[in-house]
């Protein structure tokens, strides 16, 4: 079986996943994740979700490309494109993944800031005198 390509999104941080069969290997920008997301606690439970939640944890090796965002953003962006290749490779997957929400692409962005204001919807400071 060669490899099945997926692309996962969140924010602004955009993932390239390939996942193929291994031995549960994760790499992340060419290093492994866990020196990729050294700071970044909770990310191993993120990026690993769609095969927990599957019962293939271990089955699969992971290589991906990740870049824009935060870490935070980046591992979400990987869970996605993890889960999307699952359901390209096993169709069968798509109802356990769909309900756990992996499939759908989180659609909040940052807000934009507007004229007249200090933030996106802070206001100027009240000066009594």
């Amino acid at each position: 079986m060669e490899r099945i390509y997926a692309t996962g999104k969140r924010k602004t941080a955009v993932a390239r996943v390939w996942i193929f069969p291994g031995n549960g290997e994760v790499i992340v920008n060419d290093k492994p994740y866990k020196e990729y997301f050294y700071d970044h606690i909770v990310a191993e439970d993120i990026i690993l979700a769609p095969f927990r939640i599957c019962n293939l944890l271990g089955k699969f090796n992971v290589k991906c490309t990740v870049e824009g965002g935060g870490k935070s953003a980046q591992a979400e962006a990987i869970r996605h494109g993890i889960a999307r290749a699952l359901v390209s490779y096993m169709p069968d997957l798509k109802p356990i993944l769909k309900k756990a929400g992996f499939l759908t692409r989180d659609p909040r962005e940052k807000e934009r800031k507007k004229y007249g204001l200090r933030g996106a919807r802070r206001g100027q400071q009240y000066s009594k005198r």
